[in-house]
C-alpha cells in the first residue's frame, strides 16, 4: 500500500507533520497537517486552461470544520453541516489574503482550495494552521505559484512571546496576531490586542517570521520529493499587444498625470476625467479598429492610470485628492442621533460616513453560537453592513457578504478590549456604511466608540482606526494615511490599524506585492499613530467621555449572585417560582450557574419599583431571614380553615391566625372577615409545641375595645 510522504517540523515547541500521497490523490495537490490531534486536509485543483475573456484569477478558498472532528453531530434539521460559519469564513479570508498575491499575475485559470478540519483535539486550534496546510498542498502540486507561504499565531504571556499557543494559553494571552508571509517578506497580518505598542507589534511580526522561514523551507524540502510537483505547469493565458500597449501609454499617460495632479476630493469627478482621456484615445479608431482592440483597451488603460497616479505620487508628493501624504480628511460626528436607539452616532471622515446604533439588552439576548472549536454564548455582537448605494451603485444583494463578516469582526476586535469588565448587558452594535470612498471599517471603529460612549457604556478608553497605504516603485516608497478607495486599489497595501491613546486594539494589513521591508512597517506604523490620535481628538471634542447614565428607555439590569442550592428554589419546579417572579414584577429575569460554585442572578426591567420587588422576592428566596417571635409582619392569607386562617410570614413560611386571635370582637365565621390573597398584619406570639408551626395575633396589633358598663 502507498502510504506517500510525511514529514515533521517544530514550531514553537510543538510538531507538526504534513503528509502527502495518502488522502485525496486525484486532486493536484493534496495534504494532511497534524498538530497533536487536531488535523486538517487541504487539497488544491487548477483548470488545465483560463475560461476565454477572463483576464484576472478565479480563485476560490474554502473552509470547512466538520462536527464528526470533535465528535459531535450537527444540529438543525438536516443534521449536516451546511453554509459556512462566520468563523470558517473569517478563516477562509486570512487564507485567501495572504496566497491570492502570489500567483503569477498572469495566470487565469481556475483554482479551488478546500480545506477541512477533519480532527479536532479541543487543545491545538486550527485557524494559524490553515495557511500552512493550504501552501503546501500547491507546493506539492504542479500549479504555478510565487511561494511558498505560512502562517503563525502569537501570544503573549507574562511578557513571554509564544508562538501558536494552546487554547488554554490564547486565554490568558495579552495579545492575539495571526502573521503570513514568504520566506522573504510578510505579506497579511490579523489580530487583537490589549493597548500594546508599536514596537511590541514589530517584535510580534519578526518572531513569527522566523518560524514561517522555517515553514516555507520545509514546503521546498518536501516539494522536492515529489515528482508531480516538479516541473509545474506551462500555460500562457494572455494575448498581447506591445505596440498597441505602447500607442496607448504615449496618448494617455500624461493627460492621466495631469488628472492625478488636479487633487480633486470627489471620486466621481476624478473618474469622469480619466474616463474622458480614455473616450479620447477611442475616438481616434474606426469602429473596426476599435473591435479589433477592445480587449486590451480596459486593461491597458488601467495599467497607464495606475502608472501615472503613482508616478505623480512618488515624484511630486501629490495625492489624488491633494492632501499631504500624512495627511487626515475632514472629519465630522455627532452622537444622539437616533432618538429610540440606546445609543447611536454617525461619523463622516472624506466621502466615508457610517451610521451607528447601539442596542443594550439582557443575557437572553446573548448570540448563541454552535461551531466545531466553540459551542456557547457571546455578549459582544457588531454587524457592519454595506449596502449598494453607499458607492452609488445599483447592484443584486445576496446576503451578508465575506467582506462584511470580516470587516465587521475587524471593528468588533478593536473595540472588545475597552468594554468595561463589570459590564451586565449584551451589547449589539450595528454600523450602516451610508457613503464609502476607502477606510469604511475604520469609521465603523470610530462611529462604534462614539455610541458606546453617548449610550452610557462606561468604555475604559475611546478607541479610532486608520488605514494606511502605500505605493513603492523602484526604490522610492511612500505611505499614505487615511487612504481612499482609489489609492486601496491602485496602492501596494491596505494596512488598518486601531487603538487607544494607549496603544493597539487590533490591526489588519494586506499586501498586494512581495512583502513588506521592515523599514516601510515601522514608518507605516508610527505614521498611523499619529493619524489615530488626530481621530481621537476628533472623536473627544464630539463627546469626551461616556455619559454617566444610560437613556431614560434603556433597559436597567441589575445582577448578584446567590448560594448555588438556592438555584432550584428560585426557579421552582417547572419553573413555576422564577416564571410568577416575572409575571407579578413585569421583569426578565435569568439565572446561570457559575464556575465558582455560584448562581448569578440577572433582572431587567424598564420600571425601577418592578426591579426592586424582584430583588427583594429573589433574594427572601435565596438568603431567607429567620422568623423572629415578638416581631411584627405582614402577609398573604393562604388558606381559610373553620378554627383560623393561614398566612405568609416569609416566603416558605407560614403561621396560623386562630379565630380567637384575629380580632378582640367574636368572629362567628372566618369566611365572613377574610378571603384568600387578602394582606394581613399580624405578630408573631409563639409556636405551637406540637404542629411546630408559628402561633399568629392579629388583634395584638389592634385598638383594645374600652369596657362599657354593660361590660
Amino acid at each position: 500500500m502507498n502510504i506517500g510522504i510525511k514529514k515533521s517540523i517544530i514550531t514553537g515547541g510543538k510538531e507538526i507533520s504534513i503528509e502527502t500521497g495518502k488522502l485525496a490523490k486525484q486532486a493536484d495537490g493534496s495534504v494532511v497537517l497534524r498538530m497533536g490531534d487536531t488535523m486538517i486536509l487541504a487539497t488544491v485543483v487548477a483548470a488545465k486552461e483560463a475560461k476565454e475573456g477572463v483576464d484576472f484569477l478565479p480563485l476560490t478558498v474554502d473552509y470547512k470544520e466538520k462536527f464528526a472532528a470533535a465528535g459531535r453531530i450537527p444540529g438543525g434539521f438536516f443534521r449536516r453541516e451546511a453554509r459556512p460559519s462566520e468563523r470558517e469564513i473569517l478563516v477562509m479570508r486570512i487564507v485567501d489574503r495572504a496566497l491570492r498575491p502570489l500567483f503569477p499575475d498572469d495566470y487565469h485559470a481556475e483554482v479551488q482550495l478546500m480545506m477541512q478540519l477533519i480532527s479536532y483535539d479541543g487543545i491545538n486550534s486550527p485557524d494559524a494552521l490553515v495557511g500552512f496546510a493550504a501552501s503546501t498542498a500547491i507546493a506539492v502540486s504542479d500549479i504555478p505559484f510565487n511561494g511558498p507561504m505560512s502562517e503563525v499565531r502569537v501570544g503573549r504571556i507574562n511578557g513571554q512571546m509564544i508562538i501558536n499557543p494552546t487554547l488554554q494559553e490564547q486565554e490568558v494571552s495579552d495579545f492575539d496576531i495571526i502573521v503570513a508571509g514568504t520566506a522573504k517578506d510578510i505579506n497579511m497580518v490579523e489580530g487583537e490586542m490589549k493597548e500594546i505598542s508599536e514596537e511590541e507589534m514589530v517584535e510580534a511580526i519578526k518572531l513569527a517570521h522566523e518560524e514561517i522561514k522555517k515553514h516555507c523551507q520545509f514546503q521546498l524540502d518536501l516539494a522536492a520529493e515529489i515528482p508531480a510537483a516538479n516541473p509545474k505547469r506551462e500555460y500562457s493565458h494572455e494575448t498581447h499587444d506591445e505596440e498597441f500597449r505602447k500607442k496607448l501609454y504615449d496618448f494617455a499617460f500624461e493627460k492621466c498625470c495631469a488628472v492625478a495632479r488636479q487633487g480633486l476630493a470627489s471620486k466621481e469627478k476624478r473618474a469622469e476625467l480619466f474616463d474622458a482621456v480614455k473616450e479620447e484615445f477611442k475616438a481616434q479608431f474606426t469602429e473596426e479598429e476599435l473591435e479589433t482592440y477592445s480587449p486590451f483597451i480596459g486593461p491597458y488603460f488601467k495599467e497607464t492610470m495606475k502608472k501615472a497616479v503613482r508616478t505623480v505620487m512618488l515624484d511630486e508628493s501629490i495625492r489624488l485628492d491633494g492632501r499631504k501624504f500624512d495627511e487626515i480628511r475632514p472629519i465630522w460626528s455627532e452622537v444622539d442621533y437616533l432618538p429610540s436607539a440606546h445609543g447611536s452616532a454617525i461619523f463622516t471622515r472624506g466621502e466615508t460616513q457610517a451610521l451607528m446604533s447601539l442596542t443594550l439588552g439582557g443575557k437572553m439576548d446573548e448570540q448563541m453560537i454552535d461551531d466545531v472549536t466553540f459551542a456557547g454564548t457571546v455578549p459582544f455582537m457588531l454587524h457592519y453592513n454595506f449596502p449598494p448605494f453607499s458607492t452609488g451603485e445599483a447592484r443584486p444583494i445576496r446576503g451578508t457578504s465575506r467582506r462584511e463578516i470580516g470587516h465587521g469582526n475587524l471593528a468588533l476586535r478593536a473595540l472588545k478590549p475597552v468594554l468595561p469588565a463589570d459590564n451586565a448587558y449584551t451589547i449589539r452594535l450595528v454600523s450602516e456604511i451610508l457613503e464609502s470612498n476607502g477606510s469604511s471599517s475604520m469609521a465603523t471603529v470610530c462611529s462604534g466608540t462614539l455610541a458606546l460612549m453617548d449610550g452610557g457604556v462606561q468604555i475604559t478608553a475611546p478607541v479610532s482606526g486608520i488605514a494606511m497605504g502605500l505605493v513603492a516603485d523602484g526604490g522610492k516608497f511612500a505611505v499614505l494615511s487615511d487612504i481612499l478607495g482609489d489609492e486601496d486599489h491602485l496602492g501596494d497595501m491596505d494596512f488598518k490599524v486601531c487603538g487607544t491613546a494607549k496603544g493597539i486594539t487590533a490591526c489588519q494589513m494586506d499586501i498586494k506585492v512581495d512583502g513588506l521591508p521592515y523599514e516601510i512597517l515601522i514608518k507605516a506604523l508610527n505614521q498611523a499613530k499619529a493619524g489615530r490620535l488626530h481621530i481621537l481628538n476628533k472623536i473627544i471634542e464630539t463627546i469626551a467621555q461616556p455619559n454617566p447614565d444610560f437613556k431614560p428607555h434603556t433597559p436597567r439590569i441589575e445582577a448578584f449572585n446567590v448560594p448555588n442550592d438556592t438555584i432550584g428554589a428560585i426557579i421552582g419546579p417547572g419553573g413555576k417560582i422564577i416564571q410568577q417572579l416575572q409575571k407579578d414584577t413585569k421583569t426578565t429575569i435569568t439565572i446561570e450557574e457559575l464556575a465558582t460554585g455560584e448562581g448569578r442572578v440577572q433582572i431587567m426591567s424598564n420600571n425601577g419599583d418592578d426591579m426592586a420587588e424582584a430583588i427583594r422576592r429573589i433574594k427572601l428566596i435565596a438568603f431567607p431571614p429567620q422568623v423572629e417571635e415578638g416581631a411584627e409582619y405582614e402577609g398573604k392569607v393562604k388558606g381559610i380553615k373553620e378554627f383560623g386562617c393561614f398566612v405568609e410570614i416569609l416566603p416558605g413560611t407560614d403561621g396560623l391566625i386562630h379565630i380567637s386571635e384575629f380580632s378582640w370582637e367574636k368572629v362567628a365565621k372566618m369566611e365572613d372577615v377574610v378571603k384568600e390573597g387578602d394582606v394581613l398584619k399580624f405578630k408573631v406570639v409563639g409556636k405551637d409545641p406540637k404542629t411546630k408551626k408559628w402561633k399568629l395575633s392579629r388583634k395584638v396589633l389592634l385598638p383594645r375595645p374600652e369596657k362599657t358598663e354593660a361590660n
